[in-house]
């Protein structure tokens, strides 16, 4: 392509891949918890996959590989934490869907998990993010358990995010400043 003053630039020839997609949300949450323990605002952390590793092979000391390995246990949420002496535990997910969240991204043993938190006053709630609509709202663990009662669809229409959610704005430092929501569900805490 040429661009005026003699630029040339070239296409990108690189192949389209689908590695880590569904990442930029995690990435966006990861450096905002790591700026809530920067400022000591919150102890908030992901929490790693239970697996139980069954084969490795060994080609030199230093380059070990996983060959096999084994979920042990259903994850429950994506993260958990510490805020303002509260427990605090939440989901995070993207969809490309522009009119509804599936809730078949989100098991059963992970909304009993949501309600269990809920039943004992934790903080917890969902993440979502409309990736094409480049909108993250916030829905608390009541809202959501409350349309997993009431509601015989398989997945949360958009409009309810924007009834019930709270729209999450991106920025630098956090780049989601999902505590600043957090402490208008809670009460200002």
């Amino acid at each position: 392509m040429n661009y005026p003053n003699g630029i040339k630039k070239e296409h990108n020839t690189s192949p389209i891949t689908y590695r880590n997609r569904g990442m930029s949300l995690e990435n966006d949450i990861n450096e905002s918890n790591e700026y809530y323990r920067e400022i000591d605002k919150a102890y908030i952390y992901k929490k790693p996959t239970p697996v139980k590793i069954v084969k490795v092979n060994y080609p030199s000391r230093d380059k070990a590989v996983i060959t096999e390995a084994y979920y042990t246990i259903p994850s429950t949420t994506d993260y958990n934490g510490l805020y303002k002496g509260k427990y605090i535990d939440f989901e995070a997910k993207e969809t490309k869907n522009k009119t509804a969240f599936p809730l078949a991204n989100i098991h059963s043993h992970q909304i009993n998990h949501i309600k269990n938190i809920y039943n004992h006053q934790g903080i917890v709630f969902l993440i979502v993010r409309f990736t094409n609509l480049n909108e993250t709202y916030l829905l608390s663990g009541k809202d959501f358990l409350d349309f997993t009662k009431q509601a015989d669809r398989k997945s949360i229409p958009h409009s309810y995010f924007k009834e019930k959610g709270y729209l999450l704005k991106d920025g630098y430092r956090p780049r989601i400043d999902y505590l600043k929501v957090v402490d208008t569900i809670i009460g200002g805490i």
